[in-house]
């Protein structure tokens, strides 16, 4: 039977098919927003312990692109601190539960707003069928594939605008 489909649709329900396991394995937010010159706006997020947490962001118009970051534990202690960066990734497993917060500033900016781009994801997802917590040679084949597209994209992707 699988002799009589093209190879095209082969690889169509292969993709349809990782696609669906990224919608159903990923966790977390991810949004852009308008910050406005001598602003700061902060995102709040509330966190058991021991959970990791993985932040991305990127300033995708404005200015020379760039934006200060900072991400606080319950208690503020500073997790992360950058300035005028233009993208960056941080990850932190928590040591307390409480409210997280990462804040971003353009307060150094006196006339140009910034739009940017950011992710938030934390813990493991629970599956949603007993049967999708196991590795399968699909989940393999869906991962190289993933990584294999993700990567070049995401090299290339801060130099493109």
């Amino acid at each position: 039977c699988l002799g009589l489909v093209p190879p095209s649709t082969i690889m169509l329900r292969l993709g349809l098919s990782c696609l669906l396991l990224q919608v159903f394995v990923v966790s977390g937010s991810e949004f852009t927003f308008e910050l406005p010159d001598n602003d700061k706006q902060c995102f709040h997020e509330e966190l058991e312990q021991g959970i990791r947490f993985e932040i991305g962001y990127q300033v995708i118009s404005g200015g020379n692109y760039d934006v200060d970051c900072f991400v606080t534990d319950p208690q503020d202690n500073v997790l992360y601190n950058e300035k005028k960066k233009q993208y960056d990734n941080f990850s932190h497993t928590t040591t307390m539960k409480g409210i997280y917060k990462v804040c971003f500033s353009n307060e150094f900016s006196t006339y140009t707003h910034k739009t940017v781009y950011l992710h938030f994801r934390h813990g493991e997802e629970q599956p949603l069928l007993e049967s999708m917590s196991s590795v399968t040679a699909l989940t393999q084949v869906c991962e190289r594939m993933s990584t294999g597209i993700y990567m070049p994209v995401a090299d290339v992707s801060p130099w493109v605008k």
